[in-house]
């Protein structure tokens, strides 16, 4: 409860009362604000509205019943009998009449403060959203074309994870983050589990080991190895022990997924990457997929995002345009993928 409304309900309970004899003034230390319910000041402004129980029975979806032990425990909160039968009808105190006075700015500014956002209107906006995710030419144009159609004056700035990603994320420097691996999150992040990671090699078209894909072929060339997250998580390719003799030789260490297609195309270096990155990249150098000769579990992937903007309106508009994107795009990617896979099967 904010300041303003704690100053608000103090003044409904230090309203003074008055009668012939006396002037009693419900003291502040004799109320506990813990414990009043402001259900009870919502009940009393249906009451002064409709001057009956059933009345307001009716208004607020409650029983007449519910409505009147309302009113006895707000008549032993405050000490005043606040409405009282006469002729058939509830009529106000005098204190009714000044608290009243009270109470309905205070139930206006809650419904105010607690007012849901305003729906986020992407074609009048214009924001810039950091997204940290490897740029999968398929997802980007994707999003981006979306993006542009519905919302032509807002900015998505394409970002590489930073070391310290989860305060990143958490602080909201980073608005939607992707990251694969099976490390627990820490508090403070929501997150949406994506369809697991195959990894597959690719070469180029002709390449010497097509004809004899195997470990020999597996160590005697090269491999790339993508260095564009700065955390500390491993591809699951760098994770299998390999057998004595089987081990990659890394001969290139490249930090942008971009550069993979054309580095593939001109030399007789291998990469291991999930279709989603690669598939694009396929059907445009003309690689050739192939099965990594080991066996790698799948690899877990999470878009995350901090759990205080989780509500943002225009941040759950941007994640749903970008989630769905990619679950797009790593659905085709694999059917693709592994068309081709059984293509070089059966030749």
């Amino acid at each position: 409860m904010s300041s303003l409304f704690v100053v608000s309900i103090t003044k409904v309970f230090t309203v003074t009362q008055r009668n012939p004899n006396e002037t009693i003034s419900a003291v502040m230390n004799e109320i506990q604000l813990h414990k009043i319910d402001l259900n009870l000041l919502v009940v009393f402004e249906a009451l002064m509205v409709e001057s009956s129980v059933a009345g307001a029975a009716v208004k607020l979806n409650k029983t007449p019943s519910a409505v009147s032990h309302a009113l006895a425990r707000l008549r032993d909160q405050v000490g005043d009998p606040l409405m009282v039968k006469v002729g058939g009808k509830m009529q106000a105190s005098p204190f009714a009449l000044q608290l009243i006075d009270d109470v309905r700015p205070i139930l206006n500014s809650i419904k105010r403060v607690l007012r849901l956002p305003e729906p986020f209107d992407p074609a009048s906006t214009a924001r810039t959203f950091r997204i940290a995710c490897p740029i999968s030419a398929t997802v980007l144009s994707t999003v981006m074309n979306n993006v542009q159609l519905a919302a032509p004056k807002i900015n998505i700035d394409w970002l590489q994870t930073p070391t310290e990603v989860y305060a990143a994320v958490s602080e909201g420097h980073i608005d939607l983050e992707h990251l694969g691996g099976e490390r627990r999150l820490p508090d403070g992040l929501d997150w949406a589990e994506m369809p697991p990671m195959e990894f597959i090699s690719f070469i180029r078209n002709g390449h010497p080991a097509i004809a004899d894909w195997g470990e020999e072929a597996w160590y005697r060339h090269g491999h790339i190895k993508v260095a564009s997250v700065a955390t500390d998580i491993r591809s699951p390719v760098d994770e299998v022990a390999p057998k004595p003799g089987t081990e990659r030789r890394i001969a290139a260490r490249i930090s942008e997924f971009s550069a993979v297609g054309p580095l593939v195309a001109e030399s007789d270096l291998i990469v291991t990457l999930p279709p989603v990155v690669m598939a694009s990249v396929m059907e445009t150098y003309g690689l050739v997929p192939l099965r990594p000769l080991m066996r790698m579990d799948p690899f877990h992937v999470r878009f995350f995002w901090s759990s205080r903007m989780a509500n943002d309106p225009a941040l759950v508009w941007i994640r749903e345009i970008v989630l769905d994107a990619y679950r797009v795009a790593h659905e085709d990617a694999t059917a693709l993928v592994t068309a081709r896979l059984g293509e070089e099967t059966m030749a």
